[in-house]
């Protein structure tokens, strides 16, 4: 027998509750993975910059979320996807990477980029899987060594 559920996408504030918490997790699971608080390099995501913030709720409880932030020259860099571990597996990424990429072509995108990090071969794969191809890192991640970054045309 199936397990159901049921998922919402929902667009929130950056700073909203729910936000804040599925960031505070990811920022405590990617401290772990790189054995520092500031593995991210450039200037942090922010009210200002992320333009949509969507969060998957399955049955009412917040469970993965992402972002999009407005590049400078046009454009849009995902951000914060993560899922909650006990949800991973279930679809609770593609449904908000697919919201993400239907809120961008809405804006007229032609593709998303993102970075991930070399300590993170499960969101490499997960992009891939997804249509997302290696491209070299732009912006503030050129010349980084534990980023690896990638695009999508939409």
């Amino acid at each position: 027998m199936e397990d159901t559920y049921e998922l919402e996408l929902r667009s929130v504030p950056f700073e909203h509750a729910d936000s804040v918490m599925l960031r505070s997790a990811q920022r405590a699971e990617l401290t772990a993975r790189y054995k520092t608080e500031d593995s991210e390099p450039g200037v942090k995501p922010n009210s200002d910059s992320v333009v949509v913030f969507l969060i998957a709720y399955v049955d009412g409880i917040p469970a993965g979320c992402g972002g999009l932030r407005e590049l400078n020259g046009g454009g849009f860099e995902i951000k914060r996807m993560y899922v909650t571990p006990a949800q991973r597996g279930t679809g609770i990424a593609i449904a908000v990477l697919r919201g993400l990429e239907e809120w961008a072509r809405a804006q007229s995108a032609a593709e998303l980029v993102l970075e991930t990090g070399t300590a993170q071969p499960d969101a490499m794969r997960f992009y891939e899987r997804e249509g997302y191809s290696r491209i070299d890192n732009f912006g503030a991640y050129a010349g980084e060594d534990l980023s690896v970054c990638y695009s999508k045309a939409l």
